[in-house]
């Protein structure tokens, strides 16, 4: 069930342990044949199929559109905020969740470039709110075996606007595809400690732009590998995980409190 469509006296009568998800994604560039809404379309589809299986189990905020992205600012159309703003934002959000009483809150990211932001913001909303149990998620890392098992993509080809990206935006909104745009493998490579792509990490990251990365294609990865079937069969790996993880919150109960022992 989604939050907003709820009155107040609704949302004050639901059950505190049910699990709260919050998106946050990404209004960027993503090559010349995805629309910049592409994370965000991910991540709502995503929360819609979870809300189609789960109904009044799981509780679905508004999603948070636009984020950290200054590494594709190069490209025209995309929307940043900095790193400081996005902490402070999500976590009043977060915060507002908490003070009506819910315990249980997932934050389910859909946007490369929030990953490192989304590690600081779990570590401050631990602090805050000791509570609740406070979960975040990337979707390619939440079904990474389950991901592994479908990609055909060689290592590297899965990155940004890449084989996954554009067959799951083929299968949530196809008319976000521009499919005579779709080019083949396309990767700045520079050295080999920092290759790597989504489900298969580097040894180590070099700081560079997309721009940089992708030799201005604003494509890292293959796309032409892309299928709405495969789209399918991305969203249903991580839905069932996502699934998987509400239940597990929703079925854990009331969060123990422990503290040091002194002495």
């Amino acid at each position: 069930m989604k939050w907003e469509t709820n009155t107040s006296a609704e949302i004050a009568a639901l059950d505190k342990t049910t699990p709260v998800v919050l998106s946050i994604a990404a209004i960027e560039q993503h090559g010349p044949h995805l629309a910049l809404e592409t994370d965000a379309v991910i991540g709502g589809h995503f929360l819609d199929r979870l809300d189609a299986e789960l109904g009044d189990a799981v509780l679905i905020l508004p999603q948070v559109k636009v984020g950290c992205s200054e590494h594709h600012m190069d490209f025209p159309g995309t929307l940043s905020v900095g790193h400081e703003a996005f902490i402070l934002y999500v976590s009043d959000i977060v915060t507002s969740v908490a003070r009506h009483g819910f315990r249980n809150i997932v934050i389910l990211n859909s946007h490369g470039g929030n990953q490192a932001v989304g590690g600081l913001l779990l570590e401050k909303l631990g602090a805050m709110h000791r509570d609740c149990r406070v979960a975040f998620f990337t979707w390619w890392r939440l079904a990474a075996p389950e991901l592994t098992a479908i990609r055909e993509s060689a290592p590297g080809g899965l990155g940004h606007a890449c084989e996954f990206e554009t067959s799951v935006m083929l299968s949530a909104k196809p008319e976000d595809v521009r499919r005579q745009k779709i080019g083949g493998f396309s990767c700045a490579q520079t050295f080999d400690w920092d290759a790597g792509d989504m489900l298969l990490g580097g040894r180590g990251t070099l700081l560079r732009t997309m721009a940089e990365k992708t030799n201005g294609t604003g494509v890292l990865g293959d796309p032409s590998l892309a299928s709405a079937a495969k789209g399918e069969a991305i969203t249903a790996a991580v839905v069932d995980q996502l699934a998987k993880v509400v239940k597990s919150l929703a079925a854990a109960g009331p969060k123990p409190m422990t503290h040091p022992v002194i002495g």
